[in-house]
This record gives structure tokens, sequence and C-alpha cells, in this order.
């Protein structure tokens, strides 16, 4: 009987490290909103507008949108605005056709960079990050909020039952020598 002692420690800290994880989940909801106000807080201070902005006024990612532009540009002259205008569809023919289209393409990559900047900076003033995100993480559901820890903390979570186990199973080890040791 005496030498079970080391697996019933062993379960012991198993069982401990299992309840201990269930109650920090359990109270992850009612810190719900600490958590919410925290990472959205961290996501704003790490969300940079102005990579943003580089990266999408990269003269080569404005350049990659402009065959896209040519081609709705030839369609608006060819087929759109001789409709629109048909005394207009009298005077011009593919020469004039091609050189507005190659202005006008010439023009709008230089007027790309310009537009997205601005855009972005009104998608700036208007877009709260902080708060876009402590506000979806204050309507998760518990459950949701449970799953998501356990897919992202699962395997650490299980190793810490293991070392539970561990731990017991040593500390059962050495009660049993101390037991042996004082007889």
């Amino acid at each position: 009987m005496l030498y079970t002692l080391p697996i019933i420690a062993a379960l012991a800290g198993w069982l401990i490290n299992s309840i201990a994880i269930r109650i920090l989940l359990r109270q992850l909801p009612k810190r719900r909103e600490q958590l919410a106000t925290d990472l959205g807080t961290l996501a704003g201070k790490q969300f940079s507008f102005a990579a943003i902005k580089k990266k999408l006024t990269d003269p080569e990612k404005v350049k990659s949108i402009i065959p896209v532009v040519e081609t709705h540009l030839d369609g608006f002259l060819r087929d759109r605005l001789p409709k629109a205008m048909p005394v207009l569809s009298m005077f011009i023919g593919d020469t004039t056709i091609n050189q507005i289209k190659s202005h006008l393409v010439a023009e709008l990559d230089a007027l790309f960079p310009v537009m997205i900047n601005q855009y972005l900076d009104n998608v700036e003033k208007d877009l709260n990050l902080e708060k876009i995100i402590s506000d979806k993480i204050r309507h998760t559901t518990d459950e949701q909020m449970q799953q998501a820890v356990h897919n992202f903390l699962g395997k650490q979570l299980n190793m810490f039952k293991v070392l539970g186990a561990i731990s017991g199973l040593l500390i059962g080890g050495l009660c049993l020598a101390l037991v042996f040791l004082a007889r």
C-alpha cells in the first residue's frame, strides 16, 4: 500500500493542475472587459498606418493596376462615350482614342498615390482600431474565448497537467524515501 504513494501523489498533482486550468478558463469571461481593453490598446499601438500607406502607394503596386485602368478607359472611350455623346464619335478615331487614353493613364498613374494617401488619411481618422478589437472581444461568447485559449495554448495546458503529475510523482517518491529512511 505504501508503494502506491507516488502514484497517488502523481494523480493528485495532475488533478490539481487540471482544476487550476479549469478555474483559470472560467475566470476569462469575468475578465473579458480588461482583456478587451488591453488587447485593443496593444493592437492600436502595433498597427501602423504609415506602413500600410507606404505599401499601397508603392509605385510598383500602383503600376500593377494600370492595365485594369487602361482596359476600362478603352471600353469607356470606344463604347460608352460615343453612346453618351454620339456627335463626339464622328470626330474621334483610333489615334485620338489612343492619345487620350495614354494621357489619362499617365495622369492617373500620378494621381493614384495621392488619392490612396488621401483615402487612407480619412480612414485613419475614422478607424479606431482599439475600439473595434475591444468591441469584438467583448462580444465573444464564453465558449469562443475558451476555445481560442485551447487552440492557442492547448499543448502548454496539457504540459502543465503532465508537469503536475511528474511533480506529484517526485514528491510521492520523496515521501516514500523519507518513510523508508525513518524506519
